[in-house]
């Protein structure tokens, strides 16, 4: 967040600079045309090789998001922090989404630098007394009418008016430019900018922050990935050490046949806790009932109940030695002889 905070500053700081470099002072005459290409040249030469490289290039790495790299290393406050960023582009990168996170990043940033300019060259306007100026030496006026018309068709479009041709031939000398033509030019290189500069850049982010989003929310980690099996080892181990959950007790259950004033009638077999490796249940005559593997807590339950209404005469219960014994399979084999 540092290093965007920083790159939104300088973008600002930017935008403001080629709002001033193109206007200047006020006291000498603005060449609209150099005024135009400080505003806008830089800008549209980025945005023509970011479109080239977004289509040829592919998984390219824009200048802006080194740089924001770069800043995430320098703001980061520990090495776990530093690490986040490559490792998030990496993990966008293989998902094919690095092209939209930095296309929202640079395109943004660059709305905000044409924002900026924008506002301040509102506000020199406003303040300022310009006039505005085309010169030549080896061309005619007819290229600057043209030229002049040509780029207003679009801004025209949205309200912003630009200046006649007797406007336009009339401005190649200050002294013959009245109020309604500094206006004129003034509305014109408004909208030039705005048509031009602002509105790209912003249809190009909220392009890339839908592609972004869209992504974003399909996004899956390929847990086959090499890298990810020892780190799922370490969050999610196969075996876990627990150690002793409850202190043994000074004495074990002990076993003692119950007496019961019920009526006692047959024989019942039971299993506790047997693998598939053994074959359940065995060959029982017909006065011998099963009552299947106890397994769970509402097996053992289910069992205990109905013994308690019909309890057998006798019992037997199944389990396998080459187990460990615990104390929960004892205190079950204590309930089951009562």
């Amino acid at each position: 967040r540092l290093a965007l905070l920083g790159l939104a500053v300088l973008a600002i700081i930017s935008g403001g600079g080629l709002a001033f470099a193109a206007l200047g002072n006020g006291q000498t005459p603005v060449n609209v045309f150099w005024a135009l290409g400080s505003l806008l040249g830089i800008n549209l030469i980025l945005l023509i090789s970011w479109l080239l490289g977004l289509v040829f290039a592919g998984e390219h790495s824009a200048s802006l998001g080194r740089l924001w790299l770069w800043l995430s290393d320098k703001f980061a406050r520990d090495t776990k922090a530093a690490q986040l960023a490559p490792a998030l582009l990496l993990v966008l990168q293989r998902q094919k989404l690095n092209r939209w996170a930095l296309g929202t990043l640079v395109n943004g940033l660059w709305l905000l630098a044409m924002l900026s300019a924008l506002t301040l060259m509102l506000l020199l306007m406003a303040t300022r007394r310009y006039g505005f100026v085309w010169e030549t030496t080896i061309l005619s006026a007819d290229v600057f009418v043209s030229a002049t018309r040509a780029l207003g068709v679009v801004p025209g479009w949205l309200g912003f008016s630009g200046p006649t041709e007797a406007m336009i031939r009339a401005s190649t000398d200050t002294a013959y430019s009245s109020e309604a033509v500094r206006q004129a030019w003034a509305v014109w290189l408004v909208g030039v900018l705005v048509v031009y500069g602002v509105l790209p850049r912003l249809l190009l982010a909220a392009f890339c922050r839908w592609r972004w989003i869209r992504g974003r929310n399909a996004l899956r980690l390929d847990l086959t990935l090499p890298g990810y099996s020892q780190l799922r080892e370490r969050l999610m181990p196969s075996s876990e050490r627990l150690g002793v959950n409850d202190v043994a007790p000074e004495q074990l259950h002990n076993v003692h046949a119950g007496q019961t004033d019920l009526d006692t009638e047959g024989a019942l077999i039971v299993a506790i806790e047997l693998d598939d490796q053994h074959p359940w249940p065995p060959k029982l005559p017909t006065t011998i009932k099963d009552a299947g593997i106890l397994d769970s807590r509402e097996s053992r339950q289910k069992l205990l109940e109905q013994m308690t209404r019909f309890p057998p005469a006798r019992l037997a219960i199944a389990c396998d030695p080459r187990r460990s014994p615990d104390r929960g399979s004892l205190a079950l084999i204590g309930e089951l002889a009562r």
